[in-house]
């Protein structure tokens, strides 16, 4: 399979990946904080997570990448999320994935394993950056007493 072939599995399942992934975080011991977060927006964000793959196998858009995942990362650490949670979040979403892709017998998986990897790898990276820079930036009411 190749890049295209991937890219009509996540467009053409994409409610199903999402659901699937989403219903996983709900439940899953290691997630405890996404219970909290407000359910169409952590739907919404899983949906993207998958869109964004397709975008970026088709375009390779390290910057698209870079701006949206390093946007997630300031917003969970203002919302307080721990980033263990938030990386585990990635990797649930890429195992749905790939169990997806191998349950409707996409054989050709093993061709683009390690593009899907370079993308989740990528996510996983800005992700964490975006929460740096967010933890490093003095809260508002810190700002206002410091100029």
């Amino acid at each position: 399979m190749n890049s295209s072939g991937l890219i009509e599995l996540i467009e053409g399942h994409s409610e199903g990946l999402t659901h699937a992934t989403f219903q996983d975080l709900l439940m899953n011991p290691r997630t405890p904080s996404f219970r909290g977060a407000p359910r169409d927006e952590a739907a919404a964000r899983i949906a993207a997570l998958y869109r964004n793959l397709a975008r970026w196998l088709a375009e390779h858009d390290d910057n698209a990448v870079r701006t949206a995942y390093e946007d997630w990362g300031r917003t969970r650490f203002r919302q307080n999320i721990p980033i263990s949670e938030i990386a585990y979040c990635v990797l649930v979403a890429k195992d749905h994935l790939r169990r997806y892709a191998r349950d409707r017998g996409l054989a050709e998986l093993q061709a683009v394993e390690a593009t899907i990897g370079e993308f989740f790898d990528r996510v996983l990276y800005y992700l964490i950056r975006g929460y740096e820079m967010q933890a490093a930036t003095p809260p508002r009411s810190a700002r206002g007493l410091l100029a």
